[in-house]
């Protein structure tokens, strides 16, 4: 069976996995597959789990909040923020949702952080206009 290279990347981590022959993935238009020999293509990948499958048989797993994938000359580039791999899917999916809560949970702070300052702005703004200072 053929086989190509590819290619994980995010800001701290990168691997190289030799002899992939199978990668299936999602975007907007849904789930596709690329094999050995696939034609030129990019796409803008989906939050979520993808897998692939090496030349030995056995699939694996990666974990992502989206991503960017290029596939050019027999090799699958995947650039991240981050991504998570495993052979075992309980494990990737548990650790998948454990990072979107977490994204959920940061998301959460900074749009309070923001609706605070929005708030002492208007409260500054208001003080200002109450004292007289022109705007």
């Amino acid at each position: 069976m053929k086989t190509f290279v590819m290619h994980i990347q995010s800001a701290t981590q990168y691997e190289l996995i030799d002899r992939v022959t199978s990668f299936v993935g999602e975007d907007q238009s849904g789930s596709f597959g690329i094999l050995a020999r696939h034609a030129r293509m990019m796409t803008a990948l989906n939050y979520g789990l993808a897998r692939y499958q090496v030349k030995d048989g056995s699939w694996r797993y990666l974990a992502f909040p989206g991503g960017i994938l290029y596939f050019t000359n027999n090799n699958l580039y995947i650039s991240t923020r981050h991504f998570l791999s495993d052979t075992d899917y309980q494990r990737i999916s548990a650790g998948l949702l454990e990072q979107l809560l977490k994204e959920e949970s940061d998301l959460q702070v900074i749009k309070d952080s923001l609706c605070h300052l929005e708030q002492e702005m208007f409260r500054r703004l208001w003080q200002m206009g109450r004292d007289g200072i022109k705007i």
